[in-house]
């Protein structure tokens, strides 16, 4: 029997390419990245199985090219990349990778929370340019403690929930804001306090974003929403770019309506050095890096695959959108 065709938009790791070269025929791109769309509509034409990546556009019309495609599998916990709606309607399976970059994507967003409150980064740069020509004074170069401080998260789901505990131990106050509340014994354990999202906007004093982006969430971030902030506050995302309006978003760095950003996701990526944020120093940035440790893409990979082989065989993948 003829072996099923899969395509890679991107290489995995050894083990993984080795284990798909057992079941299928495999090709991986290799070129530039994303995959230029021609090759990708040629592509889509032939194989029964696709392992994507969140910056693949995997849209209708591409799917409608598609004479065999029996799953996609995309290598993120996001998939607004993908029409599921459509994929749905054709009968194609579509799986992602949920729960196991919880940790590393709540450990980023403190990080990044940490950083730009303690101006980390941009005390890195001032060394690196050879501009630390003092010893700093009482009131030179300060930053802002976290004991003490609200933090409004934005979805108390997953990663919400562990940046919740992660902030007890420094003895912050967590409010939070969800389509629907959570019940009390979790609210309890968690020892966070629903509120509105007015609310959640005007007394935290850090706000982090952990929703999707979907069509009530697009550019939420707005002027509107950045004036009713505290002016001593601070914006960190870790979920999607598009929910922040970047050109508000700059200028309310700039006129210091807010005191900093740290950002992990952005509308458009990659970014480049000529991006308006990297002229700045109230905004701490890092490249799309949420799931980015050793052990966490490794269960991503393996979650990839077993999604991939329930799928291409007509079962539902072990995490699955849709169909």
């Amino acid at each position: 029997m003829e072996k099923k065709r899969v395509f890679l938009t991107r290489t995995l790791h050894d083990f993984a390419l080795k284990e798909l070269k057992k079941r299928y025929q495999i090709e991986i791109h290799s070129g530039k990245i994303p995959i230029p769309r021609k090759k990708l509509d040629l592509k889509i034409k032939e194989i029964d199985g696709l392992i994507c990546f969140p910056y693949d556009v995997i849209d209708s019309q591409l799917m409608d090219k598609a004479n065999n495609l029996k799953v996609i599998s995309t290598f993120s916990v996001g998939f607004d990349h993908i029409d599921i709606k459509h994929a749905k309607k054709n009968k194609i399976r579509v799986g992602y990778t949920p729960e196991v970059l919880t940790d590393a994507t709540a450990d980023l967003a403190f990080s990044l929370m940490m950083d730009i409150m303690r101006r980390v980064s941009e005390g890195d740069r001032i060394i690196r340019k050879g501009y630390w020509k003092k010893i700093y004074g009482a009131y030179d170069y300060v930053g802002t403690d976290l004991q003490g401080k609200t933090l409004g998260i934005f979805g108390l789901g997953r990663i919400g929930s562990t940046l919740a505990r992660r902030a007890k131990a420094f003895d912050m106050n967590v409010i939070y804001h969800n389509r629907k509340q959570v019940s009390k014994t979790r609210e309890k354990l968690l020892s966070v306090k629903y509120v509105t999202f007015d609310k959640l906007i005007s007394k935290s004093d850090i706000i982090s974003i952990h929703v999707p982006h979907t069509k009530q969430t697009d550019l939420l971030f707005d002027k509107k929403i950045f004036k009713k902030m505290k002016r001593t506050s601070f914006l960190i995302n870790t979920a999607r770019g598009k929910i922040i309006n970047e050109k508000d978003l700059l200028d309310a760095l700039k006129k210091k309506t807010i005191l900093g950003a740290a950002l992990d996701v952005f509308e458009s990526e990659p970014i480049g050095k000529e991006h308006p944020f990297t002229k700045i120093q109230n905004i701490t940035l890092s490249p799309h890096i949420g799931s980015s440790t050793k052990e966490t893409r490794i269960k991503m990979a393996e979650i990839t695959l077993r999604n991939l082989h329930l799928g291409i065989n007509g079962k539902r993948p072990k995490y699955s959108v849709g169909y």
